[in-house]
């Protein structure tokens, strides 16, 4: 099972639960942590390879890597904590399992937030991608990631995040490296399918005004999804949880504050 945390709040009765993305681990949300717990019962999870979750010899992480076995890995959490349901938190790859989730397992999905969503790869990411499948198993995977890092998070103000998730990358491994980097065969039909669906269900995208990768497609699907809304938060590039917490955090928990009790 996953390695997870879990912060109670004795008057709550609502979850919210935390999914980090590649490389990075359940400690790149301590910027948000306290403000979430003084409202919400609070899980944060590390996924598979990642922070304290890492394979065992004789474990489930040892099958194949794919998107609806990582998402799995996320419900074994919920059901052994008897989660019943939950608002969903994440940053990154992290936006894809939950929204993966989101349609294997609508009933467990009370609201999705979305930092630094990915929905589609443009021409740049494609190039990243397939210039990762060319050297991810020749090339020390430090180098690789630092590149991706770089590219994606560009920018002066930027550095902050890169730094952090290069230091949590470097607890993972060239094979766990390798293994993650093996579900880009499925993420292109899977995010078009996603594009094509409106989930119905509450969503907000927080994006970064420097995110130039990833932002201009969100910003066509919140036109045409009808439960979904953005927020974009100006001199901030892809890590918006890390980069600017504050703004992140408040609008979060006021997205949070407009659902049903």
């Amino acid at each position: 099972m996953l390695n997870h945390y879990i912060y109670k709040n004795p008057s709550a009765k609502k979850w919210v639960t935390f999914v980090h993305g590649a490389g990075g681990s359940s400690s790149i949300w301590f910027k948000q942590i306290r403000a979430f717990k003084n409202e919400y019962n609070v899980l944060v999870l590390d996924l598979r390879g990642h922070g304290n979750s890492k394979p065992l010899l004789k474990d489930s992480f040892n099958q194949k890597y794919t998107f609806d076995a990582i998402t799995n890995d996320i419900v074994e959490v919920l059901e052994h904590l008897k989660i019943e349901k939950s608002h969903f938190v994440g940053i990154s790859l992290g936006t894809i399992l939950i929204r993966n989730l989101a349609e294997k397992r609508p009933d467990l999905v009370e609201s999705m937030i979305m930092g630094g969503a990915i929905l589609k790869l443009n021409f740049r990411s494609q190039i990243l991608m397939r210039l990762g499948i060319i050297f991810k198993s020749v090339v020390p995977y430090m180098y690789l990631y630092k590149l991706f890092a770089f590219i994606i998070m560009p920018r002066k103000n930027h550095k902050e995040s890169r730094i952090l998730f290069a230091k949590e990358a470097k607890k993972l491994y060239q094979k766990e490296f390798v293994r993650w980097f093996k579900l880009t065969a499925e993420i292109n039909p899977l995010l078009r399918f996603f594009r094509a669906k409106d989930i119905q269900i509450p969503t907000l995208y927080v994006m970064g005004e420097e995110d130039h990768l990833f932002l201009p497609a969100i910003k066509r699907i919140v036109e045409s999804h009808a439960k979904s809304t953005l927020h974009i938060i100006e001199k901030c590039g892809h890590v918006v949880n890390v980069e600017k917490p504050l703004d992140f955090n408040s609008q979060s928990l006021g997205f949070l504050r407009t659902l049903p009790a």
